[in-house]
C-alpha cells in the first residue's frame, strides 16, 4: 500500500514515469496501471492531496490494504529463501541476485528481487550507511585508487596461504573500474598496477585521488604533501595530477571505498579465491570488470558503467604516452670515505667533494643516477653484480694517478724515457703487478726532478745490481751514483741484493 501511495506522491510532484521507476524500483507498466486507475476515478496531478488522502483512495477506491499484492515471482523465490538469507549475511542484494540467477536460471529482475527481500525478510537487510554527497565530475577528469584487503588465498602449488589485496581504480564519472589482485603492497607493485589500469582503460584521466599511503605520498599534509619520487615520475610520464586525500578521511574518495565490499563479495568470494594461480585470478578480474561490474545497473547513476565509459568517457581520456614507462626505484645512499656509494650490492663513484653526504639514488634497469636534492650529480651504467665502477674524475688528484696510470701506461711511458727505465719497470711489474704498480709509478715520477737521462742511468745501475726498486733508484739519484761508471765486471746478485755486494758482508768463521 505504502509504495502505491509513494507512486502517487511522486506523480503529483510532477516527476516522469521513468524517474519514479528509478527511484522506487517499480516497473513502469505497474506505475502506468495505477496512474490510469487514478485518472479513471477523476483524480489529476494538479489537485494537491496529502499522503493520508492518497492512502484513503488506495484503501477505499482501489481496495488495497496495507500489504501490497505479491508478485508472481514471490512464490518462486520462497523456494530459495534459505539460500537468500544465508547469502545476505555476507553479500549485498545485487550480488545475491546475480548468484541466484546463475544457480537457478530464474529470469527474475533485480527490482523484483529487492521488493521480495524488503517484504519477506527485512531483518536480513544491513543498516543503510550514511552517504555523503559529492559533486559530479566531468568525463575523463578523475579516478580514485586504493588497496583493499580481500582475504587469504591458498596457493595449491606451494601449499601455503597468502594475504591478498585488490588494487582498484574507479573512474569517477562512469564508475567503470579496474581490479588487480596482488600479494604485496610495495612501491613497485603500486606503480605497475597504475600502468596496467591505464592500459585497461586505453587512456589516462587528468587527476588521481589516492590515500596518503607511503607508496604514493611520503608525508601527509593537507596543503603541501611530499610525493614519492617514483610515483611523481609516473604521473609526469602519463600526464595526470596526483591529488592525495586527507589523512584519516576515506570519504574524500568514496567512489573507490564503496566498491571494495562489492569487489570482495562479488568477485573474490564468488570464484577468484578458488583459482589456482595469481595470473588466473587477474584474468578473471578483467573479465569480471567488463562482464559483471561493467554491465550492472549502478545504484547511484542507474546506468551501466561500461556503456557510459564507452559512449561518453573514453573519448575524453588523455592518450597513452607514445613511449612506454620505464620502471625506476628510488633509494638513498651515503658517500663513503673512498668517494663510492653502495647501491643494490654494487659500488659506484661520485665526486669526492660529496664524501660523507647522503644522496638520493634512482635505479632503472640500465642506469644508476645520483641526486643531491634536485641536482643530478652523477650517472653510471647499472651493473647487476657486486663489482665496483670508478670514474677517475670523481677521485681526489692524489688518488687519480693510481687508477689512470695502469701497468700498460707505465710500460709505454718507460719506453719513452729510455731502454734502462723500461727494463727496470718491466722487472718490477713482472711479479705481483698490482703490488709493484705504485713503485713503477714512483720511478717514472723521478723524471720530473732529475730528467730522463739521469733516470735512465740510475735504472741501468739498479738493474745491473739486481735491485730495480723505487727506493734503490731514488737513492742512486740522490747520491749522484748514476754519474759514476759501472764496474767492469759487476758481481752477480739476485733481486733484492745490497748495492755493495755480498762480499762486504762475508765474515771468517771461527776456528778457521
Amino acid at each position: 500500500m505504502e509504495q502505491v501511495v509513494e507512486i502517487y506522491l511522486h506523480w503529483q510532484a510532477g516527476r516522469s514515469i521513468q524517474a519514479i521507476s528509478r527511484s522506487l524500483g517499480v516497473d513502469r507498466k505497474t506505475i502506468r496501471k495505477y496512474l490510469r486507475l487514478a485518472e479513471a476515478a477523476g483524480l489529476t496531478r494538479e489537485q494537491a492531496r496529502s499522503a493520508e488522502e492518497w492512502r484513503r483512495f488506495v484503501r477505499e477506491g482501489l481496495g488495497i490494504e496495507h500489504e501490497r499484492p505479491r508478485s508472481g515471482w514471490f512464490a518462486e523465490l520462497d523456494r530459495h529463501q534459505e539460500f537468500i538469507r544465508e547469502q545476505l549475511k555476507t553479500n549485498r542484494m545485487s550480488t545475491v541476485h546475480r548468484r541466484l540467477v546463475e544457480r537457478t536460471g530464474l529470469p527474475v529482475s533485480v527490482a523484483t528481487f529487492r521488493r521480495y527481500v524488503h517484504a519477506t525478510m527485512p531483518e536480513a537487510l544491513p543498516q543503510a550507511p550514511v552517504t555523503v554527497w559529492r559533486p559530479e565530475v566531468e568525463p575523463g577528469e578523475e579516478a580514485q585508487v586504493d588497496f583493499g584487503f580481500m582475504g587469504e588465498w591458498l596457493d595449491p602449488v606451494r601449499g601455503c596461504r597468502h594475504r591478498t589485496w585488490a588494487f582498484t581504480m574507479v573512474l569517477s564519472y562512469s564508475r567503470h573500474m579496474f581490479v588487480r589482485f596482488v600479494l604485496r603492497m610495495d612501491r613497485q607493485t603500486w606503480l605497475l598496477c597504475h600502468v596496467e589500469a591505464f592500459a585497461f582503460f586505453a587512456g589516462v584521466v587528468r587527476r588521481v585521488i589516492l590515500d596518503n599511503l607511503k607508496d604514493g605520498v611520503l608525508k601527509p599534509d593537507l596543503y603541501d604533501p611530499t610525493l614519492n619520487r617514483a610515483y611523481a615520475e609516473l604521473a609526469a610520464h602519463y600526464g595526470f595530477l596526483i591529488d592525495p586525500a586527507r589523512g584519516g578521511h576515506p570519504k574524500d574518495k568514496p567512489r573507490v571505498e564503496r566498491q571494495m565490499p562489492y569487489v570482495r563479495e562479488s568477485l573474490w568470494r564468488g570464484d577468484a579465491d578458488k583459482l589456482l594461480s595469481l595470473e588466473a585470478m587477474n584474468q578473471r578480474a578483467l573479465e569480471w570488470c567488463r562482464e559483471v561490474a561493467g554491465l550492472r545497473i549502478h545504484g547511484t547513476t542507474h546506468r551501466r558503467p561500461l556503456e557510459v565509459f564507452q559512449a561518453e568517457e573514453k573519448p575524453r581520456l588523455q592518450r597513452l604516452p607514445a613511449t612506454p614507462w620505464e620502471p625506476s626505484t628510488w633509494t638513498t645512499a651515503k658517500v663513503g670515505p673512498d668517494a663510492h656509494c653502495q647501491v643494490a650490492g654494487a659500488l659506484y663513484s661520485v665526486p669526492h667533494s660529496l664524501r660523507g653526504q647522503r644522496l638520493d639514488v634512482r635505479l632503472t634497469q640500465k642506469l644508476v643516477e645520483f641526486y643531491r636534492g634536485e641536482e643530478l650529480v652523477k650517472v653510471h651504467p647499472r651493473r647487476h653484480d657486486r663489482g665496483r665502477t670508478t670514474d677517475p674524475a670523481d677521485l681526489p688528484p692524489d688518488k687519480v694517478a693510481f687508477y689512470e696510470r695502469t701497468p700498460r701506461w707505465c710500460l709505454k711511458r718507460a719506453q719513452e724515457l729510455g731502454p734502462d727505465v723500461l727494463e727496470a719497470v718491466r722487472s718490477l711489474l713482472a711479479v705481483d703487478t698490482l703490488t709493484h704498480l705504485r713503485q713503477a709509478q714512483g720511478i717514472l715520477r723521478l723524471e720530473q726532478t732529475y730528467g730522463a737521462e739521469r733516470l735512465n742511468a740510475a735504472c741501468q745501475r739498479a738493474v745491473a745490481f739486481g735491485d730495480p726498486r723505487y727506493r734503490t733508484v731514488k737513492t742512486i739519484l740522490a747520491r749522484g751514483l748514476d754519474q759514476e761508471p759501472l764496474p767492469e765486471a759487476p758481481p752477480p746478485a739476485k733481486a733484492g741484493a745490497y748495492l755493495r755486494g755480498r762480499e762486504a758482508f762475508t765474515f771468517p768463521m771461527a776456528g778457521r
